[in-house]
């Protein structure tokens, strides 16, 4: 807090006393408190300005007293002169100067610690220390054979201050340990050596309390003829320690009383406790023998694969509250016994994770029992997993569960890459270990919703329910990096391969057959392996209105199409909203010819799903690419009138590390200005993929093209992707668009967005205008460009042509 003193200033005249007044104002700027005289300097009564922010009598932000400029001339006790707004509406200037006399609250205070002899302490501070800490003092006068004790001393043997008691009387309160205090005491006066002993006494009351006395001589002409010290009470550390004994006992008789196998570990795997069951069981397996304080890595050294299975398991106990796994202890070619383990992670007072501790039932008699042959029916053999029949049902429950909600979820289906390697190598018995420790590391890598199966073979399934398709990607490549970084460990050799897979995205128009799913997700995966395997292909599911062969005469189509470069060329033009540029602007659209008997050209949302599938994505792209730069080279007049032209890519194109030197090339050969182009890319493939898209953004920028990202603000990510990402153009999503007209939260959104790509030096395009409403608030907002059926329909690429001009010379366009 602050007080000003505020004078009209006029150079011509001297300054005087009654033409000043004070204000205080807080370090937020708001004024506290105006004298009576601030009605004739600023025109306000006091009233008025109390509690008003000072900015509103400033001129400007330049006249803030607290701005570096002006602050530090005031601090060093300077005038500096300030433009004021009267309440009249009229500007002066005055003289503004902090009132000196008046101790700033928050100024730093000069403060040092220095010794302070004991013998000159407040006895009030004494009696609080022995308060505190239930302690007393007392001193031995040894040729009188007189003791003192301080208040904290009766206190701790509850006896009144005014209690006579002689030394011989105290030491009776020592039952156990009288002889031991005697001997300290007499130590001390013959060596002058301080001592230090903990014992038991009994209070006036017959009250157990543990204490520590300590005690010194005190010398005076150097003969101890004094011994003085401390008795400080330890009873509520002895309570703790013998409640900690009393939880231990009861912990060490709880798990010997139970079979399952009980361990618990702190946050490095040391064992805080174990109990026979595990110990016996550990032993039988590893050679080892574990004992509470051991270190379970070290214990597991000469098992390298049961090491990196039962690390995971812990590190994953450690992230989780708690999850559920059944598998053995070991994964070994001997028949060991199934476990199920109850994992649970411990926390302290403050919530922090300081270990966890899992409980093992043997459920083998369950597993094998003829009664318990649902088990088998359910779960492989090999792995424990949900098997194939397992896994179809839970897909089958997940399809009808999606009727009910709106959901993206997705199946992931994976192949192991050259397995049939291992197989010739080392024999079917080490696969099926393999399989079963790389079963259990997958199984850590999974979210508890989700279910892992293994269909047959080296094939597997995940499905990821309930997550959006940008999480789902992620997840399949953290399963392909975990299934690539696994080791197993088998004769001195290292068994490590990749997997391809197969990532069906089934967010709408799903079919309700979870095997017709399956198979739409192998060939997915079959398109993966023939790419160059360990890679994950994604793509959308087909309808269950499209049956197999209708699939198969579609790909035909399309693959017909590309061959004979016979696809169809549409544009869609976008237009200026905000001020008018010259020129043409399109978006280059494409279309699949009909078959013969039909004629009826596919559209993308119908060719699209199937390229992506079959993997004809990235030849699309290129096909759109090369008829529309053919096109352009045959239109000669369309040069200077051709400002921007774009092009959607696919997943497969952005992540293609040739795709710019392929533009590079088609550009060489055209006579269009390189910027004219421009690559839209998803932003849903930009998130998914941020450094690869940065990569590709700067090829591109480095053969003269532009880049835009499509369908800015279908997620949160898209405001860091709008000034983070080195592209030049954004386009709104569908959605933001929807309703923009009376939803006020879309219009903030929108234009937060349209802000920060300004800011970022970026052009932002409205996407999908419908109407005149639409198309208002768009003009408001400030968006740049606009995009949709209310400004321009699709039309064919060829009626892009110049208009047709008659001239004596002759016709011109057309």
């Amino acid at each position: 807090m602050k007080e000003f003193v505020i004078r009209r200033y006029r150079a011509d005249q001297p300054q005087t006393s009654d033409r000043s007044t004070l204000l205080r104002i807080d370090d937020e700027g708001t004024v506290l408190f105006a004298d009576r005289y601030v009605e004739a300097v600023l025109g306000y009564e006091p009233r008025e300005l109390q509690g008003q922010s000072v900015h509103g009598i400033l001129a400007s932000r330049q006249d803030d007293p607290f701005v570096p400029a002006n602050w530090n001339r005031i601090e060093r006790g300077h005038k500096v002169l300030v433009t004021f707004r009267h309440k009249e509406g009229f500007f002066f200037t005055a003289s503004l100067s902090m009132r000196l006399s008046m101790r700033d609250s928050d100024t730093a205070a000069s403060a040092t610690i220095s010794h302070r002899d004991i013998g000159a302490t407040d006895p009030r501070l004494l009696k609080l220390a022995e308060d505190t800490a239930s302690a007393g003092i007392w001193e031995l006068d040894t040729q009188s054979n007189e003791m003192t004790w301080t208040d904290g001393l009766y206190r701790l043997l509850e006896l009144r201050t005014d209690t006579e008691i002689t030394p011989e009387q105290a030491l009776f309160y020592c039952q156990t340990g009288q002889s031991r205090v005697r001997a300290m005491f007499r130590r001390c006066l013959r060596t002058g050596q301080p001592f230090s002993l903990q014992l038991d006494i009994l209070t006036s009351r017959q009250n157990v309390r543990r204490v520590t006395i300590t005690g010194r001589a005190l010398k005076l002409a150097d003969r101890a003829n004094r011994v003085g010290g401390t008795i400080v009470d330890q009873t509520r550390e002895m309570q703790r320690d013998q409640a900690r004994r009393d939880a231990n006992r009861i912990l060490a008789a709880t798990t010997a009383a139970t079979p399952d196998l009980v361990a618990a570990v702190d946050r490095e795997l040391n064992l805080l406790h174990c109990n026979h069951a595990f110990v016996q069981q550990f032993e039988t397996i590893f050679n080892a023998r574990p004992k509470a304080g051991d270190n379970l890595k070290a214990l597991l050294h000469d098992y390298p694969n049961e090491r990196r299975l039962i690390e995971r398991l812990w590190q994953r106990a450690l992230e989780r509250d708690s999850f559920v796994v059944e598998m053995p202890l070991a994964q070994q070619n001997r028949e060991l016994p199934v476990y199920e383990f109850h994992y649970q992670r411990l926390t302290n007072d403050q919530g922090e994770t300081t270990g966890a501790v899992h409980v093992a039932r043997d459920i083998t008699q369950r597993v094998s029992h003829s009664a318990s042959s649902d088990y088998r029916i359910r779960h492989d053999p090999v792995t424990g997993l949900m098997n194939r029949r397992a896994f179809i049902a839970s897909l089958l429950r997940t399809l009808e569960q999606k009727t009910h909600r709106e959901s993206c979820d997705s199946l992931l289906y994976l192949d192991l890459d050259k397995f049939e390697r291992f197989n010739d190598l080392t024999g079917s018995g080490t696969c099926d270990r393999y399989l079963r420790e790389l079963a259990g590391n997958l199984g850590v890598r999974v979210r508890q919703r989700d279910a892992l199966s293994r269909l047959s073979g080296d094939t597997f399934a995940l499905l990821i329910e309930n997550c959006p398709e940008t999480r789902a990607r992620k997840i399949a490549d953290s399963i392909l990096a975990s299934i690539s970084e696994f080791v197993f460990q088998w004769q001195g050799e290292s068994l490590q391969t990749t997997a391809s897979g197969g990532l069906l995205i089934m967010d709408s128009d799903v079919p309700s057959d979870p095997e017709l799913l399956l198979s739409q997700a192998a060939d997915l995966c079959h398109v993966a392996k023939i790419s160059g395997r360990n890679r994950i292909h994604a793509a959308h599911a087909v309808g269950e209105h499209v049956d197999d062969s209708q699939v198969s005469d579609q790909v035909d189509q399309i693959r017909e199409a590309l061959d004979n470069n016979r696809l169809i060329l549409e544009y869609q033009s976008f237009k200026p909203v905000a001020s008018a540029t010259w020129g043409d602007h399109i978006e280059i659209l494409a279309r699949v010819p009909g078959d013969k008997a039909t004629q009826n050209a596919l559209r993308p949302d119908q060719f699209l799903p199937i390229a992506e599938r079959f993997d004809l994505a990235k030849r699309l792209d290129r096909q759109v690419i090369r008829q529309t730069f053919a096109w352009l080279n045959e239109q000669p007049l369309l040069e200077p009138r051709l400002k921007y032209c774009g092009f959607n890519l696919s997943l497969a194109s952005v992540l293609d590390d040739t795709f710019a030197d392929f533009v590079e090339s088609l550009l060489s050969d055209s006579s269009f200005d390189s910027e004219s182009f421009c690559f839209e890319i998803r932003e849903a493939h930009a998130t998914q993929y941020p450094d690869d898209v940065s990569v590709l953004c700067d090829a591109l920028h480095r053969v003269g093209c532009r880049v835009a990202l499509d369908g800015a603000g279908a997620s949160i990510e898209s405001y860091r992707l709008a000034a983070r990402l080195p592209v030049d153009i954004i386009k709104l999503d569908r959605r933001m668009m929807e309703h923009l007209e009376d939803d006020p939260v879309q219009q903030v959104m929108v234009e937060a967005l349209h802000r920060i790509a300004e800011a970022a030096g970026k052009v932002t395009v409205a996407t999908f205008i419908e109407n005149e409403d639409t198309l208002r608030k768009v003009r408001t907002l400030g968006i740049h460009y606009g995009q949709g059926f209310k400004l321009s329909l699709p039309r064919p690429l060829s009626e892009l042509t110049p208009a047709a001009v008659q001239l004596t010379t002759g016709r011109i366009g057309g």
